[in-house]
């Protein structure tokens, strides 16, 4: 049995690992790499693994750089299952479609820029690609063995990173031999808002594990609602808006079940607050399907309110016009708006409207990645280019970082301990998804709980089970 590691392997997005024995070919999730425009176009439209040729691919969960390549890959001839659980297979066709549009109108906008006579730029894939893969879904309950393929069974565990994120078990027989594999996924965090918490495993003879944030710890979510609503009344004070780039999936309704909470405490001003992202209103009607899968204070909740993600004053805007308005609106609002790192979508608009002015404030959550506006506005660069025009930054900034949805050094810890109790314990280790300096630390983390030391694979590097 051969792994091998074609993507998020010494880097972190664009997961796919490969699973070869004698009789199965199996990808584990198929994820665009996103980075500088040319060399995500370089590693995106080569596979390394031929399409037409796999048996099926595992999804552990529905963010782009775990299944945004998906189309692609059928695209190139895949026509095998695609197993991942049904909140997956759900988000992924919204995620999917979203991109496959963000794919059109980059090639259109790259294609005016060309010299006349230069082919035209196409997209990677189409909403045709989308369509034709969805029917190559199938979706798996969690904590449930499936026979697979030839020798090949699986089960899902909650992975507590976004809804329906999975942990992925594998059983794998050829011959007289039995290969147990694990692969995290996103490993989540505990206590987070919505959703349970990651669950152990038992051991396995291979841990593939991500590690994004292994060297470090997050402070505590319950600090965000608190933030968010001092950032609120800081607004009223001012009369200004709070702008907060959001990213539509998880974290836009992690941010709405808190204001839904304070609203209901009476603790939050009855300003106007606006969820401008056609993408997130979508997204969050697959959070309101799948509500009784949400953690326990979610059902809690919801014996007495019906909808964890709506309140009286809350609006979710659809149209192009009633997002242009909001720019016109006086006194103080909230307006929540994607993307969560200011490089494309409504919310650069609303920046545009609103950095210039010092009563506002721009609120950011998480990570803001080198060379974008997110980074520029974090880093409180006296101008930030927005639609290559410098635009004074005026406004007050606040960061969040308590929403991080993925687990921090002592999830991990917890996680390998809880996974090694009674005997168990994981036999090899490979790190992935993480930057060089967080699978480090990880790796140090992880070698009290391997019997070999864990090995930090680079893009194309093979793990051999014998």
């Amino acid at each position: 049995m051969r792994i091998t590691f074609l993507g998020a392997a010494g880097e972190v997005t664009g997961s796919q690992h490969l699973i070869e024995g004698r009789r199965i070919r199996l990808l584990l999730d198929c994820g665009l790499f996103q980075g500088p425009r040319a060399e995500s176009r370089r590693k995106n439209e080569v596979f390394h693994c031929r399409p037409k040729d796999l048996d099926g691919v595992i999804l552990s969960h529905a963010h782009i750089d775990h299944c945004g390549n998906l189309p692609r890959l059928y695209a190139q001839g895949f026509r095998g299952p695609v197993f991942c659980t049904d909140a997956t297979a759900d988000i992924a066709e919204l995620m999917l479609l979203d991109s496959a549009r963000v794919q059109l109108e980059d090639a259109r906008y790259l294609t005016r820029k060309l010299k006349p006579g230069h082919p035209p730029v196409e997209p990677l894939y189409t909403e045709e690609d989308v369509h034709g893969l969805m029917r190559r879904f199938e979706p798996l309950h969690f904590h449930q063995w499936h026979d697979v393929g030839e020798g090949v069974q699986l089960l899902f565990r909650p992975a507590g990173h976004i809804l329906g994120s999975a942990i992925v078990e594998l059983k794998l027989r050829e011959g007289g031999d039995v290969w147990h594999i694990v692969f995290s996924g996103d490993l989540g965090r505990r206590g987070m808002p919505l959703l349970v918490d990651p669950e152990p495993v038992a051991g396995a003879d291979l841990l593939i594990v991500e590690s994004t944030y292994g060297d470090r710890v997050h402070p505590p979510p319950q600090d965000s609602a608190a933030e968010l609503l001092r950032i609120i009344r800081e607004a009223v004070d001012k009369q200004g808006r709070v702008v907060i780039p959001a990213f539509s999936l998880g974290r836009t309704q992690q941010v709405v079940y808190y204001l839904n909470e304070l609203f209901h405490s009476g603790k939050l001003p009855r300003v106007p607050i606006y969820v401008d992202s056609p993408l997130a209103t979508r997204l969050t009607r697959v959070f309101r399907r799948y509500d009784s899968g949400l953690d326990e204070d979610v059902q809690a909740m919801l014996k007495t309110d019906p909808d964890v993600f709506g309140f009286e004053t809350l609006t979710y805007v659809e149209s192009q016009r009633e997002s242009m308005s909001l720019n016109e609106q006086q006194g103080t609002c909230v307006i929540i708006s994607g993307s969560g790192m200011c490089e494309g979508g409504r919310v650069v608009h609303h920046l545009k409207h609103s950095v210039a002015d010092e009563r506002n404030t721009i609120c950011l959550m998480g990570y803001q990645a080198p060379r974008t506006l997110g980074r520029q506005i974090a880093d409180r660069r006296p101008y930030v280019k927005i639609f290559d025009r410098d635009v004074p930054l005026k406004a007050h900034v606040e960061q969040l970082e308590g929403l991080s949805a993925h687990a921090d050094a002592e999830d991990f810890r917890w996680w390998f301990h809880e996974s090694t109790r009674g005997g168990h314990s994981f036999g090899r280790a490979a790190i992935v998804h993480g930057e060089a300096g967080p699978a480090r630390a990880l790796a140090d983390l992880l070698r009290d709980y391997c019997d070999e030391e864990p090995l930090i694979p680079q893009w194309g590097e093979k793990i051999l089970l014998e």
